[in-house]
Formats: C-alpha cells, sequence, structure tokens
C-alpha cells in the first residue's frame, strides 16, 4: 500500500453527528450558540485526531512487520490494552469470584471431612473399651 491512500482527510465529517453531543438550540444566546458552534468543531477535529492516530498506528505496524521489527514496547503495549478492556476485567472478577466460592466450598468440606474422621475415631476408641 501506498501511504498517500492511508490518509484520512482531515476536514471528514464522517460518524460525527452520532458522537457529538446535541445541544438544545432552543433559547440560546448569540454567545452560546457561538460555543455550540466551537463545541461542535472540535468534537469533529477530536474524531477525525482519532481516525487519522488511527490509520497511521496501523501503517506502522504494518511496516514494521515488513521488515520485521517487534518492539517489547508494542508487546507491553498490546499487553496493557487487554488487560485494561472491559473483557478482561469482568473475566478476571468472575473468575476470582469463582476461585473464592471453591476455596470456601473445599474449605468447608475439608471441615466436614475432618469432623467425621474424629467422629470416627472417638467410635472405635468406644468400641474398643
Amino acid at each position: 500500500r501506498d501511504s498517500a491512500s492511508q490518509d484520512i482527510n482531515l476536514n471528514s465529517n464522517k460518524g460525527v453527528a452520532a458522537r457529538t453531543p446535541a445541544v438544545e438550540g432552543e433559547g440560546l444566546t448569540e454567545a452560546e450558540e457561538e460555543l455550540k458552534a466551537e463545541l461542535t468543531k472540535v468534537g469533529e477535529e477530536i474524531v477525525t485526531l482519532h481516525q487519522v492516530l488511527a490509520a497511521k498506528e496501523t501503517h506502522c505496524g504494518e511496516l514494521k512487520n515488513r521488515l520485521g521489527l517487534s518492539t517489547p514496547g508494542t508487546l507491553s503495549r498490546s499487553c496493557h490494552d487487554v488487560q485494561v478492556s472491559n473483557s478482561y476485567r469482568q473475566t478476571k472478577e468472575t473468575l476470582s469470584q469463582a476461585g473464592q466460592k471453591a476455596s470456601a466450598a473445599l474449605s468447608t468440606m475439608g471441615s466436614a471431612i475432618s469432623r467425621k474422621l474424629g467422629d470416627n475415631e472417638e467410635l472405635c476408641n468406644l468400641q474398643v473399651v
């Protein structure tokens, strides 16, 4: 791929309406209207910059792969991205709770077995006498 096809038009507004919060237009002063327009413009710029950054990071990764480069920073960032994902956090929490419940159940079962063995030992001692 050539890098020209990777570039995103900086004036692109795709997806902005869905991501920019709507502000009621009724009863706004002229200053508020100007602020609303500026807010919309800044929101559009942020979305565009995110798109450009994502495209550049993808292109950078492709170039590194073609060169056979893999940096520890890239790998640690990938691991960090996984660890901060909602799926990872939810799975970690679920497994932690399951582990705690299993531990409690095994502890209870161990105590019950110990009591039973103690009861059986007492029974054996009573019968021997």
